[in-house]
């Protein structure tokens, strides 16, 4: 039997309120390649800050916090020169080339009350697998969006693996307790809207835990490593829009790139970082938000110790 939870992802077209042109495989001999940096300019907006008080699990999923009451999720991963992590980059105007790779289906884990990856790539008729691996009980619940406005596209379960434990109730229990084991498969089928392309999954329990997707018609496609780096290969030659996504980036971020016979395109990309108050969860400096000093020595970071 599978492990985990599988999303079938039925997407729509490439470009917003476009018809679907089908993707044709062809054998690409002269094609060239797409290398690029893609930098935050400004900036570096405020995570989003959850209040560990109102939320269950206080004490396994307070392993990573700020040791006073807070959990962070910070959805702009950022280097020290600016370098945009975990941005995702795809080509529109391409109707044929290279064929989809033929990999394994993307994943998704619960992992310390974390969703992993927080970007995900999905091609159309995909499947999605996502894994409980925490010893507590997660609830996904997913929605397309778009400027139309979000549609819920699920609200399941994700129980946790029965081998592990179901009394972890104070800090010595929870607190210490770090097996992983992935939990019992479920199924769910998700037919994104005409003119929609991405989605969003969040826990219903623990609201810091979420995780995007944007589809792609093409497979060129890449997500920037550790340097804000990003490549893409056999290309056919020919002119190409470069767009750039991120969640939290409300703005249209594209380049125009012309790729001839066997050559290489360098683009460089400053992303504008958004300014003024991006969510409504965001740490509250003020008394009544926080733990009593005798409960923050019970939630000490034992994982990770986060930064507001």
């Amino acid at each position: 039997m599978k492990i985990g939870t599988t999303i079938a992802i039925g997407l729509m077209a490439a470009c917003l309120g476009s018809p679907a042109m089908a993707y044709e495989e062809i054998s690409v001999s002269e094609g060239g390649t797409i290398m690029g940096t893609i930098k935050l300019e400004g900036t570096v907006p405020k995570p989003k800050g959850y209040n560990l008080i109102t939320l269950p699990d206080q004490y396994y999923c307070g392993r990573i916090s700020d040791g006073q009451g807070w959990r962070i999720l910070q959805p702009f991963q950022v280097g020290p020169a600016g370098e945009f992590r975990d941005v995702v980059v795809y080509l529109e105007g391409i109707d044929k080339g290279k064929p989809f790779a033929e990999k394994t289906v993307p994943q998704i884990e619960a992992r310390d009350c974390l969703f992993l990856p927080f970007t995900t790539v999905v091609r159309d008729d995909q499947t999605v697998t996502v894994v409980n691996m925490d010893p507590v009980m997660h609830d996904i619940q997913a929605y397309e969006t778009s400027h139309l406005g979000a549609r819920v596209l699920f609200n399941v379960p994700l129980p946790m693996n029965p081998a592990h434990p179901r009394d972890l109730k104070d800090r010595s229990d929870a607190g210490m307790y770090h097996k992983h084991m992935a939990g019992p498969p479920m199924k769910q089928l998700v037919n994104l809207s005409k003119g929609r392309r991405v989605f969003v999954m969040q826990c219903g329990f623990h609201a810091y835990m979420e995780s995007w997707g944007v589809a792609i018609t093409n497979p060129y496609f890449a997500k920037t490593d550790e340097q804000g780096r990003f490549t893409m290969t056999d290309v056919p030659p020919g002119t190409y829009k470069l767009v750039v996504w991120h969640p939290y980036i409300r703005s249209t971020i594209e380049q125009t790139v012309t790729v001839g016979p066997k050559g290489t395109v360098e683009a460089g990309i400053m992303v504008p970082a958004p300014t003024g108050r991006l969510y409504a969860n965001e740490v509250l400096d003020h008394p009544s938000a926080r733990y009593t000093v005798e409960a923050q020595k019970d939630i000490d970071p034992m994982i990770k110790k986060q930064e507001h």
